[in-house]
């Protein structure tokens, strides 16, 4: 497989970059990595029929807007894509979609349910864990195959989220293993092929080719190059499932074992160079597809949105303010046990309780700071992460979280510099040196193991 390194170099890339949250575009400097322009909007989910679907239309006008914008200032000369995973176009002979890009979050009918657990492949095969809603893609091919065969029966291919706006951008269908290996049961990560779900399903010849990430798919399609200003050719890459944009920067001049969080609305974690001998598929272990198509051992929560629903009545804290909170909640117990959002994780079915509740918003947030480290390194225990800890996005800035890792870990914890590590993962993709800026955290918490012993004593 093609590597970054031998990659053209190109002043600045336009990098669209979808997650589950948000949507943005960003423009990345090809010398520094550094993000020079961006324009963000939120991610909304239409709630109509047939079923709950990302408003992919809404985010087109959002895109096209953004690269008009961007080709007169700052000007790029290439585009590369990152989407959240789970999800897939279904194509039509000419391009349309033949039914919506399904919300992963919608959970289907018990018998649609009961009915795809017969068809899964077991977890020995795809390392992909039988999860809520659509979150194995599988599960929505099924569903939408079973629910709407006319529909249906008008799909010629199947493109995985990222390549559909690749699509968009090129008319090149296609697919690629990071999002064919996110917990989709459709793909052997060991093996590197389909799994026996993609014939169970009869989908086969639908699949889009594979390519690879860091395959140029074909330039901006002459008509919309026009629509956007666009000077010049400007080729179009394959794109990357998010979590595994973030990996990627570190997969290069970092040698395993190591850990990487990627944190967003979900908290990914990697352990680059582990076995996967002992992972559990109840407790959301996995193993993921990075850049390069190999396995990495995995697990998650939904760190992100567990600490937005705990914060977001909370408002915002001093740095004295918290280091107060902070006293109290270790003094006081003020703990919350697992798991605010159930269904996956690593304790699927438990309900979250406060051992001892906050006494105002300062101790909610220094507590939820608290919680979701120590739910990360259940998560890092499960995988068999070894080595110093990355953490890149939303949690990099946080400085109780930080230091609860530096804390009960006792090995290197650093956190990557800027606001998300996913742009300048695809951004690499297209040539882009992987300057990632990390700091070195050696502020601890004293007083925190015992509080972490008695966490992990309730469990």
């Amino acid at each position: 497989m093609t590597g970054a390194d031998r990659r053209p170099r190109y002043r600045h890339i336009a990098v669209i970059d979808i997650g589950k949250t948000n949507a943005k575009v960003v423009v990345i400097d090809g010398a520094s990595g550094a993000e020079i322009a961006v324009r963000k909007i939120a991610n909304h989910v239409v709630d109509e029929p047939p079923y709950p679907h990302y408003d992919v239309d809404g985010l087109w006008v959002f895109v096209r807007q953004a690269l008009r914008e961007f080709a007169e200032t700052p000007g790029f000369q290439a585009i590369s894509i990152t989407t959240h995973g789970a999800s897939a176009a279904l194509l039509d002979e000419h391009g349309a979609l033949a039914l919506p890009v399904l919300d992963y979050e919608y959970v289907y009918p018990s018998e649609i349910r009961e009915a795809y657990q017969r068809l899964r492949p077991a977890f020995s095969e795809t390392f992909s864990p039988a999860l809520t809603g659509g979150l194995n893609l599988g599960a929505q091919l099924h569903y939408q195959q079973t629910r709407f065969p006319r529909e249906f029966a008008r799909v010629s291919s199947i493109v995985t989220y990222p390549q559909y706006w690749a699509f968009r951008l090129t008319g090149v269908r296609a697919n690629e293993a990071s999002s064919l290996g996110c917990h989709t049961d459709l793909w052997e990560p060991v093996a590197g092929r389909f799994s026996g779900l993609v014939d169970a399903l009869g989908i086969r010849g639908l699949m889009a080719p594979i390519r690879s990430a860091f395959d140029a798919l074909g330039f901006v399609s002459p008509d919309l190059a026009g629509e956007l200003g666009l000077g010049g050719a400007v080729p179009v890459y394959c794109g990357i499932h998010d979590s595994n944009a973030s990996l990627l920067p570190h997969l290069i001049g970092r040698q395993p074992p190591f850990a990487v969080v990627s944190t967003g609305t979900w908290a990914i974690l990697f352990s680059v160079g582990a076995a996967f001998g002992s992972l559990d598929p109840v407790r959301d272990t996995l193993v993921n597809v990075d850049a390069y198509g190999r396995p990495v051992a995995s697990s998650r929560f939904m760190g992100g949105r567990e600490f937005e629903m705990l914060t977001a009545e909370a408002p915002p804290s001093g740095d004295e303010e918290l280091a107060d909170a902070l006293d109290r909640v270790l003094a006081r117990d003020v703990m919350l046990m697992p798991s605010v959002v159930q269904g996956s994780g690593p304790f699927p079915a438990v309900a979250s309780r406060w051992i001892s509740q906050p006494g105002d918003a300062h101790e909610i947030r220094a507590a939820a700071s608290l919680y979701v480290a120590l739910m990360t390194i259940v998560c890092l225990d499960l995988i068999g992460a070894d080595g110093p800890v990355i953490v890149e996005g939303p949690f990099a800035s946080n400085g109780i979280y930080l230091q609860a890792l530096k804390t009960l870990l006792a090995r290197p914890v650093f956190a990557a510099q800027g606001s998300t590590g996913t742009a300048l993962g695809a951004a690499v993709l297209a040539g882009v040196e992987p300057r990632v800026h990390i700091r070195d955290i050696t502020e601890t918490i004293p007083n925190l193991a015992p509080f972490a012993a008695r966490w992990h004593g309730r469990l």
